[in-house]
């Protein structure tokens, strides 16, 4: 059969929510290269464990508070979950922008990680694309962080060079604030919620595919962390 198009409101919905993603990773990959060497500046950055912790607590508070905002998603929305997150994202930048010490950077890693908004951002592709055109629309997403990811490994040295830390992280308080603007001008309007599906939570915490699934995700997670403390 002949393959079916995507619709322009399909297009730009992919579109905006990429760009949602790709300034959102970019804010957080860009300082992993260079975190390990640059917070030996910081008080307390001498200590490898502490600096290891700052690192990877994002991903901490990105783990807690996926699925609970995910379930505040299904409630309340998804555009204003997604722009709480993003808030929470901005605000960390902030922090982790003014941190003097190891410790205040950490603390702003995880405001930075509360505001885990990949579900939602996921769950909105699911509602304003078509189940025949939403693997596009999530290769499309997936492709932005892929090069997001590429580009932060090339920028991250001269940018640090140019700013130090603490210029890293207003920039990625700026590419926060630019997400802010793709999620209300280039997203389309949020359709009104799907009906919930009667199920419990432990059942889908436990289901066999999905439970795999969040494991190697734990596992790359942590082995990619431990690898951009220890090679820097």
């Amino acid at each position: 059969p002949p393959k079916e198009p995507m619709l322009p409101a399909e297009k730009r919905a992919a579109m905006g929510l990429a760009a949602i993603f790709a300034l959102r990773m970019l804010g957080l990959f860009i300082v992993l290269p260079v975190f390990a060497v640059a917070a030996r500046n910081l008080t307390g950055g001498e200590e490898v464990a502490a600096v290891g912790l700052a690192l990877g607590a994002y991903g901490l508070t990105q783990a807690f508070l996926q699925l609970p905002l995910g379930l505040a998603a299904d409630r309340w929305g998804r555009k204003p979950v997604i722009a709480f997150g993003l808030t929470l994202f901005v605000i960390g930048s902030i922090v982790c922008a003014t941190a003097d010490s190891i410790e205040a950077m950490t603390w702003g890693r995880m405001i930075q990680g509360s505001g885990a908004i990949s579900a939602a951002i996921t769950a909105l592709v699911a509602d304003l694309t078509r189940d025949s055109q939403r693997s596009k629309a999530m290769a499309m997403i997936g492709g932005s962080i892929a090069l997001m990811f590429a580009l932060s490994l090339a920028v991250a040295p001269v940018l640090y060079g140019w700013i130090g830390l603490g210029g890293l992280f207003w920039f990625t308080c700026a590419l926060g604030l630019g997400a802010f603007w793709a999620l209300f001008r280039l997203v389309p309007p949020a359709p009104p919620l799907p009906q919930p599906v009667a199920g419990t939570f432990l059942l889908v915490l436990m289901e066999p595919r999905l439970f795999r699934l969040n494991l190697g995700v734990f596992m790359l997670h942590a082995i990619q962390i431990a690898m951009w403390v220890a090679v820097p």
